[in-house]
Parts: C-alpha cells; structure tokens; sequence
C-alpha cells in the first residue's frame, strides 16, 4: 500500500489569536450563536473531539497510506497533548509539519520538544514585515504578544536546532488585496531570521464576509501580485519557495471569483481534511465541502487509517476550484520541496 496521503489536521478549535480573516470565523459572533452547515469552524471547542479518540485514530496510522500529518487549528501547540500526539503520529513512520502562530515557540521546552521529537517541519504565520500592521491583521486576543513573540518563538526554534537537521522551519504569509508588497517584504524578513522555506498565500474569504472587499483580489489586482511573484522567484534570497506552477495558480486563483475546473485534483486523492470534531472531508474547501453528499459524510472518530482510505479515488478532475485550492498545493505536491526531500 503506497503512502501518499497529507491529512490536514485542524486539531483544536482554540487560539490565542483573532485573525479576522481565519477560515475559523470570529469568536466574538459565535459566542452569540455557533455557526451551523458543513465544514463550519469556530474557535469554541464545544465539538471538539476528547484526547483518547484522537490518541486512538493516530495509532491507527501505522501501515495505513498516510505519508504525512500537518497538525493545525486553532492553535495546536496551546494543546500540551498536541505532543503526545505528535510522538504517536511520528511512531506511525509519518512526517509531521506542525502550523503555528508562533508565539509559543517561545514558552519553556515546547522548541526543544518539537526538535526531540524529531518533528519535519514548523510553518509560522506572519502576514507582515512591519510590526504594526502584522499586529493590527493578526491581533492576539490578550493585546500583549504579537510579531515580536512570533520572532522570537522563530530563532527559539532555530536556536534549539542548531545544526541539525530539523525541523525545517518556514514563514507562511496571507496575501491581502492592498498589500502586494508583503510578498518581497516578508521574504526578506525570512532571510534575515534564517528560516528555511517561504509560502506567501491568496487570501480567501466568502464573499459575504464583511472584509471581502476590503481584502480579497480582483482582477485588476493581478498585475501587482504578478510582479511580487516574479520577483520572489528571480531572488528568493535562499529561501525554498513554491515553483513557478504555484504562481500561476495563484494568478489564476485571484482573477475571478468564479468556481473553476482542476484538472488532476489530489482533493479525496492525496489530501484530506480533518476537523476539531473529526469530520473528514476531500480537502478544506468550502465549495468542495458543501457540495459533499450527506451519504458521503464521515469521521475518524472510532476509525481505522488503514481501513479509512481503502476507496479513495485516483485523481480526479474537479469543477469547484478556488484559492482554497492554491493553498493545498504546497501541502501536498510542494511540501518535498519545502521540507527538502527534493532538490530545489
């Protein structure tokens, strides 16, 4: 049995941060009323699934065709089980890439744990070179800890790595409409910290969220965001960055707002998304979701990994593409690259 899948782990409901753009909505109006429909998420874990279900689905992912497990959230690493967790994923001869704020790389032990347990990879968000505007697009809730911590939480990390081989470490950027420049920007920055890899991302958001359009790209904005990329990929100044396949994703991502077609999607394929109540889905998009049949729905909760995947389809084309999609690339058909598996 070949292990080829990425299971995108959204562990934990949770996070210190309110990102107003997070695909987990805003604490503050769900705390008035929980969010309904499929593939919903929110920061309250009223769902979230109890530690020993999850402990036992991970056991379950030895021999099963599970390559890799990118641990996310929330927060996943606000979770001390999240290690324990990790440790059990690892001894299942999987790669695990754990997705952070940040911030707490920097509390007592979590670096040196994530190096001792020989996690592959560590990518931290940051949508921002400049301290106050990172802070003012991804404020923390307590107001006290922001891109300093983010920082710091970085070199504690690479600091605890020393020479070694990893974990890689890398900067993922959200790619906002007024704020091309973040692209070179934050590339520079990573340079300087010594990150290893840099992913900057179309930001996607309904288009009935308040910050829509404010935020997200239209077509005008292309020709912008096209000359970001360019220069990304003509001075990557060391960094491992997605090829040039992905900035044509990307482009094409951002110039309409319609559904389009992927041919060969690795959607249900190579990649699947897994919820804080432990809905499994063909992967996080929310087209591709709300158009899953009830009959099709399912969960790992009680679920063996080996037996869970059994009929998975081969690649299929798939009509509901959006910049969900051009994030789940690197995921998935880019994360060799990032994680150094394959020449760059």
């Amino acid at each position: 049995m070949p292990r080829d899948i990425t299971l995108l782990w959204a562990l934990r409901s949770p996070c210190s941060f309110a990102c107003p753009h997070c695909y987990f909505g805003e604490l503050e109006e769900h705390k008035k009323a929980l969010p309904e429909g499929l593939g919903v998420l929110s920061h309250i874990p009223v769902r979230d699934l109890d530690r020993t279900v999850l402990e036992a689905f991970a056991r379950t992912l030895a021999d099963s065709p599970v390559e890799r497990v990118v641990l996310a959230g929330g927060e996943p690493l606000d979770w001390l089980p999240t290690l324990s967790l990790i440790k059990t994923i690892k001894d299942a001869g999987c790669e695990v890439v754990v997705a952070t704020n940040g911030v707490p790389l920097t509390r007592p032990g979590i670096a040196r744990r994530l190096v001792d347990l020989g996690v592959d990879g560590v990518s931290v968000s940051l949508d921002s070179a400049d301290a106050a505007t990172n802070d003012r697009l991804r404020p923390s809730r307590s107001r006290r800890v922001g891109h300093r911590e983010v920082l710091a939480g970085i070199r504690t990390l690479l600091d605890e790595r020393g020479s070694g081989q990893g974990p890689r470490v890398g900067i993922y950027t959200v790619v906002m409409r007024d704020r091309p420049q973040a692209i070179t920007d934050v590339a520079r920055l990573a340079a300087d910290v010594g990150v290893d890899y840099y992913v900057p991302q179309p930001i996607s958001l309904p288009a009935d969220h308040r910050l829509f359009a404010e935020r997200c790209h239209t077509a005008e904005d292309v020709p912008a965001v096209e000359d970001q990329l360019r220069r990304l990929q003509e001075d990557p100044r060391g960094l491992t960055v997605p090829g040039p396949s992905y900035t044509r994703q990307f482009l094409a991502s951002i110039a309409t707002q319609d559904s389009g077609r992927v041919e060969d999607c690795f959607g249900g394929a190579q990649l699947f998304f897994v919820q804080p109540d432990g809905s499994l889905w063909d992967c996080p998009s929310d087209r591709r979701i709300a158009a899953t049949a009830s009959s099709e729905q399912r969960s790992i909760a009680g679920a063996d990994a080996r037996t869970l995947f059994t009929d998975r389809p081969v690649r299929t084309d798939c009509s509901h593409f959006s910049r969900d999609c051009v994030n789940m690339g690197p995921l998935v058909l880019g994360m060799p690259r990032l994680l150094a598996r394959e020449a760059t």
